[in-house]
Parts: structure tokens; sequence; C-alpha cells
């Protein structure tokens, strides 16, 4: 399994946002492709991905004004992944009805996130792995609302 450390994921999107940004000059990965375009819709992001140092250096916490850029980029990405390969079973469908719902698959990931978020927290929380029925649930629910 591939287990990438925080410098390991601050430098893929510091660099991908160097070569996208030289254009056709450089050819994008697969996966570098993809946090591209969700890169692209962040511009709130640009400046601090456009300087390395400062992105490792940089200390995010719960209390910490704003949001990880790393950590909302990361899971833009997680979602695409779960999403093209419906892995829970059936996201693919709820991922679809929040984008139709909101007119933005932007948005619908946006809710993902937190449904998301929170099935990461209970699972570290109570020491258990993460319980992807119950993930899936909770996005239905919002879904449907």
């Amino acid at each position: 399994m591939f287990e990438p450390s925080q410098s390991d994921v601050r430098r893929f999107f510091c660099d991908t946002y160097a070569k996208s940004k030289l254009g056709k000059s450089l050819t994008l990965t697969p996966i570098e492709a993809l946090a591209s375009d969700w890169i692209e819709q962040h511009p709130e992001y640009h400046e601090v991905l456009s300087d390395v140092s400062k992105a490792l250096a940089t200390v995010y916490t719960a209390t910490s004004a704003g949001t990880n850029p790393f950590l909302h980029l990361s899971m833009h990405l997680s979602i695409s992944e779960q999403t093209s390969i419906d892995q829970p079973r059936g996201i693919r469908r709820v991922i679809e009805q929040l984008g139709a719902r909101h007119s933005s698959l932007h948005q619908a990931h946006h809710e993902a996130m937190e449904c998301l978020g929170e099935m990461l927290w209970v699972s570290q929380r109570r020491g258990l792995p993460p319980d992807a029925p119950a993930y899936l649930e909770a996005l239905q629910r919002r879904a449907t609302r």
C-alpha cells in the first residue's frame, strides 16, 4: 500500500501546480492531471502551492484559521478515485445525484468531504477501520434530502 508522508503529499501538489503552470511543455501523469484540475478550481491555494519551502513548513491544526489545502485537495482526489471505481459500491450514483442537485460536481465533492471527514474521525477516535457503509449512508441522506 502506498503511504506517502506529509512532505510527499505537499511536494506532489506543489510540483503538480508548478508543472501545470508551464502548460504543455511538461506532460502530467494521470494523477497529476486530475490533481491539476482540482487545483485549478481552487485559486485560493495557488499562493501556498507556489512556495514549496513554506508549504512544507506550515503547520495546520484543527484550530487553525482556514482550510488545510493539502487535506482538501487530497480529499478531492480520494472522492474522485472512489467515484471512478464505484467504491464503496453505489458512491458513483450518489455523487452524481449530489452533483445534479447542486448543478456542480465540485459542490458534490464538498458535501462528500464532510461525510468522509466524519467517517475518518469516528474511525480514528474509536480505533476501528473506516466504516464504508456508514459513509455511503451519510452521503445518501445528503443526496435525498
